[in-house]
């Protein structure tokens, strides 16, 4: 780390921010950088030390799958958009026309190195023997990907004819929303395995079904929250573990778009029409209306086929929170906001405001017994405003935790009681981190716009292992397919799909009702809304 001319009488003690975070780019662990000498001092490696060692913190890595040899698994693809192929590509299929695009791109700028990353995954041993798409030029482009000399896929009309054919294991699912639950549950009862996008389900009622479905079947069943690879998280589970934040009252979680593709207005095929098009099977259990091609390609946008802020964005930071708390379904949740920045006909929310509330959730405190129980956590949307300072943070009364992507910082808070002696004899400045992990050496890189940046600060779209970068969603497609081959544990499976989508649901019929919507853990059922007013709500619109 660089020294300075400062003297030691330059008012605040210890080192600047904008040095730190300088500094995090170079080393992959740093922790309790609070100096009690001038910036032109090296740190005190036995004061990090002692701090480290009070901490015992643990940047663990995740437990190991299974190996990937014996028979290729036979897989099928079911929607092959946006996500559809982002899934395929992480198990290891690119188009043709993508790897040209990524190697025009890697000769223009030596830091993308987005084809290599590709190129270096690890083979898992899969062929993809059917494809699902009703859109004929997805399709097409979906064969072309997956064809290669010894494999020679099937284009199948419907995902009903891939689920009775003998020649797929497990498909995956990434159609509009509205499709998840029902694919799914024919999946499970079918035998196949299932790896599906979030939200699991667009429905309350069919959330039950899927779960009864795939309790009953003995498939692997694995929900697209691949973030659950990073490694972030799984440290930030140590730190929570070792009681280092004291009791969290509160969790901020945010989105923050301010684009046209952010906010769903994906481009629209010039070959899409009633010919290229399977409306009629695309519409499933929507309200039949006439061909249109903006609710087929920007589907995002309107209830009948999504599930709005709350299934596409909210269920990531929920889970996010919910893979270290493991809370759960909160006991209540409110919703408010409207369409503000987009009026485009679209009548799902572009900006959303959720509280969740689990008032009898405990964890560590550092303080006498009884005093803290309970925590909010809170969403936040705009779909306006790219403002990039709303980040996760977990604030407990002893320390707070922020989470950026790959990244963790924790801050001292200046009222701790855990901390409050070193505090006192300037071992640690709150306004210095306490603890930071950062596994990249260069900063965030291969990202070319801004709605990939906002995903690489989620910590959705790579990791690192042993200092290298590594696609999250490979490694979570890995883990499935290690759950099949080998029967060892998913981390998404139907429990956490099952939170996971309830607890949208509950704060989009707090949307829709107008109202708080509270949650039975021992019933397992929602306790102030009737069944009626749930089936209503799957058909209003605001």
């Amino acid at each position: 780390m660089e020294n300075n001319n400062n003297s030691n009488n330059s008012g605040k003690k210890g080192i600047g921010r904008r040095d730190l975070i300088k500094g995090l780019a170079a080393v992959p662990v740093l922790g309790a950088l609070a100096f009690s000498t001038s910036k032109k001092s090296s740190y005190d490696q036995n004061l990090k030390n002692s701090i480290l060692r009070e901490l015992n913190i643990d940047a663990s890595i995740p437990p190991p799958t299974g190996p990937m040899a014996g028979d290729p698994i036979r897989l099928g693809i079911i929607g092959y958009g946006i996500r559809g192929k982002q899934l395929v590509k992480a198990a290891g299929f690119m188009s043709r026309e993508e790897k040209e695009k990524l190697q025009k791109s890697a000769l223009e700028n030596s830091n993308d190195t987005r084809l290599k990353d590709f190129m270096d995954q690890e083979n898992l041993n899969v062929k993809f023997t059917g494809v699902c798409d009703l859109f004929d030029i997805r399709a097409e482009e979906a064969l072309e990907t997956v064809t290669t000399d010894d494999n020679q896929p099937k284009r199948f009309r419907t995902y009903q004819e891939m689920l009775a054919s003998p020649d797929i294991d497990g498909v995956i699912i990434a159609t509009p929303d509205h499709w998840h639950a029902p694919i799914s549950i024919d999946a499970a009862r079918a035998g196949k395995h299932v790896y599906v996008e979030k939200c699991m389900t667009h429905k309350v009622n069919e959330t039950y079904e899927l779960y009864d479905a795939v309790k009953a079947s003995g498939i692997i069943f694995q929900v697209g929250h691949q973030h659950r690879q990073t490694q972030s998280f799984l440290t930030a589970q140590d730190v929570l573990k070792k009681n280092v934040l004291g009791h969290v009252s509160l969790v901020q979680a945010c989105t923050n778009r301010n684009s046209d593709n952010g906010a769903w207005q994906y481009n629209i095929h010039e070959k899409a029409n009633p010919e290229t098009i399977d409306w009629q099977q695309f519409l499933g259990n929507a309200p039949q209306i006439p061909f249109n091609k903006e609710h087929f390609f920007r589907w995002r946008k309107w209830w009948e086929y999504g599930s709005g802020l709350a299934g596409d964005l909210l269920t990531h930071d929920y889970d996010r929170i919910n893979c270290l708390f493991k809370m759960g379904i909160p006991k209540s949740a409110t919703a408010s906001g409207g369409i503000y920045t987009h009026n485009d006909g679209r009548d799902v929310p572009d900006v959303y405001h959720v509280i969740m509330e689990y008032p009898d959730f405990k964890m560590g405190t550092s303080q006498e017994n009884g005093k803290e129980k309970g925590f909010t956590f809170m969403y936040s949307a705009t779909l306006g405003n790219q403002f990039g300072g709303r980040n996760t943070l977990l604030m407990g009364h002893d320390a707070t935790l922020e989470l950026l992507g790959n990244t963790i910082t924790v801050h001292a808070d200046s009222r701790s009681t855990r901390y409050q002696d070193m505090i006192k004899d300037k071992k640690i400045d709150p306004d210095v981190p306490l603890y930071a992990y950062n596994p990249m050496a260069n900063g965030v890189d291969g990202v070319t716009s801004a709605t990939a940046k906002y995903f690489a600060n989620k910590g959705l779209l790579f990791t690192y292992r042993n200092g290298k970068r590594v696609d999250s969603t490979h490694l979570h497609i890995r883990e499935w397919l290690s759950g099949i081959r080998n029967g060892t544990k998913v981390s998404c499976g139907i429990e956490e799909g099952f939170e996971e989508a309830i607890s949208a649901h509950m704060t989009t019929l707090a949307f829709k009702l107008g109202r708080k919507i509270e949650w039975d853990a021992d019933a397992k059922k929602i306790i102030n809304v009737t069944e009626e007013e749930i089936d209503q709500c799957d058909f209003i619109t605001i």
